[in-house]
């Protein structure tokens, strides 16, 4: 018989996911549904005709879908790799201007995007790199690379440094150290940074809009069209689309940190 305690913490689960979900049941609603009028309660046709337009060729998700992907694990990967030394120093460095150089980190998310976008824009156009998949990862990385930083600093700020220098005398070398006694003490940090990374570029709209220049289509520069289009039954399935792939990263970034890996972080 479940004590008090655990049951007031399932009912608060319980209670968050169903806050969390409470607004996927219109939009799928609407997804599966061929007419809905106004002031019906449901709809008074269903149907697929959504899915059925979203498989098509014309609709272009399956490139949109292969190129947020992509974007996403390249931003991710380079913003972890990124965020790693830069994470390490400020949380375990003691140095003058410190302060500064953490606001500076973070003046990216405080400097409005548009802006930011016009002037790197120009920059890329004259390498080459506007409306390329390259120069949409490197773009994402602006907003990507701060709450990565900030997150393993924090990391790194309840890191013992002396497992490191006990796997040394004991005849470990550098790659060993990094890959034996670091990363594992700081995995539940760095999943969290990856998953932040991840879903920062996967829902990325206006940089990629403006680097990408309409010829780099993702998911959310195409639900945006569909969404101008007044078709909320195809804008529905699509938000669907979207929004699954992030749902799956949390699912799996939360099932691994509650098990033995987070253990071992602690």
């Amino acid at each position: 018989m479940a004590r008090p305690p655990q049951l007031t913490r399932r009912a608060g689960v319980i209670g968050l996911a169903l806050v969390l979900l409470l607004p996927l049941v219109p939009l799928t609603i609407w997804a599966f549904s061929r007419r809905w009028l106004y002031p019906t309660a449901l709809p008074t046709e269903w149907g697929l005709r959504a899915w059925r337009y979203l498989l098509t060729p014309g609709a272009r998700v399956p490139e949109a879908f292969t190129n947020s992907l992509a974007v996403a694990l390249v931003v991710t990967a380079l913003a972890v790799l990124i965020a790693i030394p830069a994470g390490r120093a400020l949380g375990l460095g003691r140095f003058r201007g410190k302060t500064l150089v953490e606001f500076l980190i973070l003046a990216p998310t405080i400097v409005p995007p548009f802006a930011v976008a016009m002037g790197i824009q120009v920059l890329f156009i004259r390498y080459g790199l506007a409306d390329t998949l390259a120069g949409v990862a490197l773009v994402h990385l602006i907003p990507v690379v701060p709450y990565a930083v900030l997150i393993l600093a924090g990391t790194f700020a309840n890191y013992d440094v002396d497992y490191e220098h006990q796997a040394r005398v004991l005849g470990a070398g550098g790659w060993s150290i990094v890959r034996r006694v670091m990363l594992p003490a700081i995995l539940p940090g760095l999943v969290v940074a990856a998953l932040f990374a991840f879903l920062i570029s996967w829902s990325q709209y206006l940089l990629t809009l403006l680097v990408g220049g309409g010829q780099v289509i993702t998911l959310p520069v195409l639900l945006l069209a569909f969404a101008n289009s007044g078709d909320y039954s195809i804008t529905a399935a699509l938000s669907l689309v979207l929004i699954a792939p992030a749902l799956a990263a949390l699912l799996l970034s939360t099932r691994h940190l509650t098990g033995h890996a987070a253990l071992r972080g602690v």
